[in-house]
C-alpha cells in the first residue's frame, strides 16, 4: 500500500483490529501523580475501572508526545510510505496537535513523503470508523489525497450519540462542553451526549430504561439516514450492550461493524455505565 493510515488508541475497537486492517496507532496516556501508563499496555480495562470507582481523586490524561508520533511517522516514511493520520477531536484532546507537529517534523526529514493530519471531531468507535473508511482505500491503492478524501466523508457523515450515568466525571475532568449548562439541576438523570468537536448535550431522561429507548430510536434515525455501518460500545455494561445489539439488528437486519468497550483514557473523563451508539454508511467501509 502507497498509503498507511495511523490513528490513536482512543479508537476502542477490538483489540485484533487494527492489526489485521494494517492500521498503525499511537498510544495516550493515564497518569496517576508522576507514573505515567500508556494506554496501549493496559490490556485489563476491568482493574482500571474498579480502581477508577475506588480512588479519591480522578487520575489525569495526556496526549501523545511529538516523538510518540515520530516513532510511527518517520520508519513509514523511510520505506516509502505516505500517511494519513486521523485523530481525537482537538476541542478534547491535544493529540491532533502533537500529530501536526510530528508531521512536519517527519516531512522536513523526507520531503518527497506527505503525512496528512486530520481532526476526526469525535472519538471512541465513531474515530475508529473513521479510520476504517480511510483504510480501506488505502488496501487499494489509493494515494494520499484520495484516503484522507475518504477520511474526510466519513467525518462529514458520522454521528454519535452516548448516554451516561451521570456528569460527574465529565464535570471533574474539565471535558463537560456545552453540557456544563446541565449542572445544577436534578440529580437524578441520564445524560445524552454527543461529540462533535466539543461534548455537547442532546436531552436528559429520567431512567435508565428511557435512555436505552432513545438509543434504539437513533439507531432507527442513522437507519434512516442510511448510516448502515453501525457500532454499539459502552463501558463495563457488556449486557445492556447486547440488548442494544439485538435492538440494533432488529433496526438494521445486519450484524455491526464491532462491538466494544472503551478503555481508560476516555473513561477516566464518563465514567462507568456508558453506552454509545453510532454510524456511518456502510459503503465508506468498502474501497
Amino acid at each position: 500500500m502507497p498509503v498507511t493510515v495511523v490513528t490513536d488508541t482512543t479508537h476502542y475497537a477490538p483489540r485484533e483490529l487494527p492489526g489485521e486492517e494494517g492500521i498503525r496507532e499511537v498510544s495516550l496516556y493515564v497518569n496517576y501523580g508522576e507514573q505515567h501508563e500508556r494506554e496501549a499496555d493496559m490490556p485489563d480495562y476491568g482493574a482500571f475501572y474498579q480502581r477508577l470507582r475506588e480512588l479519591d481523586h480522578l487520575p489525569t490524561t495526556s496526549q501523545p508526545s511529538i516523538g510518540d508520533f515520530l516513532e510511527v511517522y518517520e520508519p513509514l516514511a523511510a520505506a516509502g510510505q505516505d500517511v494519513v493520520s486521523v485523530h481525537i477531536s482537538g476541542g478534547i484532546s491535544g493529540t491532533v496537535e502533537s500529530a501536526r507537529q510530528a508531521a512536519q517534523e517527519a516531512m522536513a526529514q523526507h520531503p518527497e513523503r506527505r503525512v496528512e493530519v486530520l481532526d476526526s471531531r469525535t472519538a471512541c468507535g465513531a474515530l475508529a470508523l473513521c479510520a476504517m473508511a480511510g483504510n480501506a482505500v488505502a488496501r487499494a491503492g489509493g494515494d494520499v489525497d484520495a484516503v484522507a478524501g475518504r477520511v474526510r466523508e466519513a467525518i462529514e457523515s458520522m454521528k454519535i450519540w452516548f448516554a451516561v450515568d451521570t456528569l460527574e466525571f465529565l464535570r471533574r475532568g474539565g471535558r463537560i462542553g456545552t453540557a456544563q449548562a446541565w449542572l445544577g439541576g436534578a440529580l437524578k438523570i441520564k445524560p445524552i451526549l454527543t461529540l462533535d468537536g466539543e461534548i455537547t448535550p442532546i436531552e436528559r431522561v429520567r431512567t435508565s430504561g428511557r435512555a436505552f429507548e432513545r438509543m434504539v430510536d437513533y439507531l432507527k434515525a442513522r437507519h434512516e439516514d442510511g448510516a448502515d455501518g453501525w457500532v454499539v460500545q459502552h463501558i463495563q455494561a457488556p449486557d445492556v450492550a447486547e440488548r442494544l445489539v439485538e435492538r440494533g439488528r432488529e433496526v438494521f437486519g445486519s450484524e455491526p461493524v464491532f462491538v466494544s468497550e472503551i478503555g481508560p483514557v476516555i473513561g477516566t473523563h464518563v465514567g462507568p455505565g456508558l453506552l454509545g451508539v453510532g454510524g456511518i454508511p456502510r459503503r465508506l467501509l468498502e474501497a
